[in-house]
């Protein structure tokens, strides 16, 4: 249960960041800084796009397949927004919430994942009973 109420924040979270890049890299495009605003916009969205398909993983391995890509986009997407803060692409007042959010996406997606990876559904057991077969010898 806790698993689930914490893919929904993050999975709410990850829409809204997902919004905040596309302005962010429509602010770089001005700045006639393409190919930092394509990468920022690709793993900026991926993000949530991630936390999305993982909500209709076939399995438990699926869905914590796609909770580790998306926790890697975060990763991705917090490396590209220091890079544009440190090389002063963007003013520090325009980055800094944005930091602040892909951080605790960061550290929501990994909880969920290793969380996820500890527990373990609880498996199914069936027993077969034996069939008992007799051959007529009569026939």
């Amino acid at each position: 249960m806790a698993d689930r109420l914490k893919s929904n924040a993050v999975r709410e979270k990850s829409y809204f960041f997902a919004l905040n890049a596309i302005g962010l890299a429509r602010l770089l495009r001005n700045n006639h800084e393409y190919e930092l605003a394509g990468q920022l916009l690709r793993c900026g969205t991926s993000i949530g796009a991630n936390t999305e398909e993982a909500q209709s993983g076939i399995s438990r391995p699926d869905f914590i397949a796609k909770m580790a890509i998306a926790s890697k986009e975060a990763r991705e997407t917090l490396y590209w927004l220091r890079l544009i803060r440190d090389a002063r692409l963007l003013a520090d007042d325009q980055i800094a919430p944005h930091l602040r959010e892909v951080q605790e996406l960061v550290r929501l997606l990994t909880a969920i994942v290793k969380t996820s990876q500890k527990s373990k559904s609880p498996q199914l057991k069936i027993q077969h009973s034996q069939l008992n077969i007799v051959r007529r010898t009569d026939a």
